[in-house]
């Protein structure tokens, strides 16, 4: 059986490299998630999770997580990544959405709240709040962008 992870976070970074994978290692890195292994997660917050400023992950732990993320190496182009979470009045429910683009921060972050805003709007769920965070990188000669919502156990912390 699988446990419910019962805490996240908002974690984003953004970096240069050598090379794509290296400058998407940086940026989680800066995001303080570097030294663990994500398990992709497609878009659900578990009800009544609580949210944490920050979580400390043991390295190596596998760590549930949704997140979206850009490397490029054109140099010059602005990238961006942005993640929001949809909070359910009801019992806290989340929906998260992530985007990823050639814009500045504000424009990923307004694009990802919309998303959010949409899909609690097609289960018919009442927004409580929603949470999100956006970063951008002009990249020099690889860069990244990373968003996440990492998640945790609380009795493992």
């Amino acid at each position: 059986m699988l446990l419910i992870p019962d805490i996240y976070t908002l974690a984003s970074g953004e970096s240069e490299g050598t090379s794509k994978l290296g400058a998407f290692d940086v940026a989680i890195l800066k995001a303080g998630i570097g030294n663990t292994n994500l398990i992709k997660l497609s878009s659900i917050l578990p009800p009544k999770a609580e949210f944490k400023e920050k979580i400390v992950y043991p390295k190596g732990a596998l760590i549930p997580i949704a997140y979206g993320y850009m490397t490029s190496d054109k140099k010059g182009e602005l990238i961006s990544a942005a993640i929001a979470i949809g909070i359910s009045e009801e019992d806290g429910f989340g929906i998260i959405m992530e985007y990823s683009g050639v814009c500045d921060s504000a424009e990923a972050k307004a694009a990802v709240n919309k998303m959010v805003e949409d899909a609690l709007n097609y289960r018919n769920v009442k927004i409580k709040e929603i949470k999100s965070i956006a970063i951008e990188h002009k990249v020099a000669d690889i860069g990244c962008v990373f968003c996440g919502v990492p998640m945790w156990y609380s009795n493992l912390s």
